[in-house]
């Protein structure tokens, strides 16, 4: 691997162990903060520099406020009857050792489609002064208002899948997920809230980070929290279901790249790695993909020339800049590529006839 040094001080620091100073370069450190790991890392070393020191401050005040609106949301729409699941961000944050360095920056809410637009109220009358420009619309994954400077979004869905197939099939993924979800103490007020089920929260949280990957936007905190979680709640993740889970939307292939890297690169236990197999062809994809992304290169592609006037010659160009990120996934996941192929077309046929999107 090209960044074995940064690598195995993100692994050091994932399991509590110390990083030595010696082992750090300034490439490591702004890889640090390229990607996300800088307040994870920086208190393990033997030392913190003033720097250091000052953007692990500046993330936990963050956290405080963070947390603080987080409760406020998540009492509002209890005392409304309407019950809420956290993903990501602070659900996260809270399977590290020191849950209050993994930094998070917005508050994701699943209310889903029987309580989306009472929810979307309940956030205006909670957050009067917030800034709120989304519309309701239900072919939204979301609803986004930011109040005090933190994003809020409450979401009908917790994923938007191009393929209607895959739509289908993970909706009922997604609403045994959420119905079923656990319990989960966030931060030091203690506030306990719900996460999704442990076997679909880890098919969400790999499909997110890929989802990233897709749209360059991706870093390795967005893996570690994979890691994490595959460990956190080894023993309690359904190995047959989520096997089926990834079959029925085509990202078994992708699943194999995720936790070969979990494995290989950050520490996790062989023992917890559901469904990892070592295999020479899916070790050099993931370390293609991992080598890309601590690279930059993994960066938004130059667009094909500027977007047409006309709607079917811009809908044709925005289905040539899709087409060849798929050419670009492929390189890391060929199962993965041709089926997304398949849902740009399937996607773009969809969409150009129906009847209340032709504003686009």
């Amino acid at each position: 691997m090209l960044y074995d040094s940064y690598l195995e001080q993100v692994k050091a620091a994932l399991w509590g162990q110390a990083v030595s100073d010696a082992s750090f370069t300034e490439r490591d450190i702004q890889m640090h903060m390229m990607q996300g790991t800088g307040t994870l890392v920086f208190p393990h070393r033997t030392s913190m520099t003033p720097q250091m020191k000052m953007v692990c401050l500046q993330n936990m005040q963050q956290q405080v406020k963070l947390q603080y609106t987080l409760s406020q949301a998540w009492t509002s729409l209890t005392k409304a009857g309407i019950t809420p699941v956290l993903m990501k961000g602070a659900g996260l944050a809270a399977l590290y050792l020191e849950p209050q360095m993994r930094t998070w920056g917005d508050i994701d809410l699943f209310v889903g489609t029987d309580q989306y637009h009472p929810a979307c109220a309940v956030m205006r009358e909670t957050f009067p002064d917030a800034l709120k420009f989304d519309e309701e619309l239900d072919h939204y994954k979301h609803y986004n208002i930011i109040a005090d400077g933190i994003s809020i979004e409450t979401h009908r869905v917790s994923v938007s899948l191009p393929h209607p197939l895959d739509a289908r099939r993970y909706a009922k993924m997604e609403q045994y997920g959420m119905t079923h979800a656990v319990p989960l103490t966030i931060g030091s007020s203690s506030l306990t809230l719900m996460v999704p089920e442990p076997t679909f929260n880890a098919l969400f949280v790999m499909l997110h980070s890929w989802e990233h990957m897709m749209s360059m936007g991706a870093n390795i905190r967005q893996l570690c929290d994979f890691t994490l979680l595959v460990h956190h709640y080894a023993g309690q993740i359904d190995a047959k279901r989520l096997k089926r889970y990834l079959s029925d939307v085509c990202l078994t292939d992708v699943w194999q790249l995720y936790i070969t890297i979990a494995v290989q690169y950050l520490g996790l236990p062989q023992e917890e790695a559901l469904l990892y197999k070592a295999d020479r062809q899916v070790a050099a994809r993931a370390e293609r993909l991992l080598n890309d992304l601590l690279s930059g290169k993994m960066v938004a592609p130059k667009a094909i020339g500027p977007a047409p006037k006309g709607r079917l010659a811009r809908k044709w160009h925005t289905m040539q800049e899709r087409m060849a990120n798929a050419r670009r996934m492929k390189a890391y996941s060929p199962a993965y590529g041709r089926h997304m192929a398949t849902s740009i077309w399937i996607s773009g046929l969809l969409r150009l006839f129906a009847k209340d999107r032709h504003w686009e």
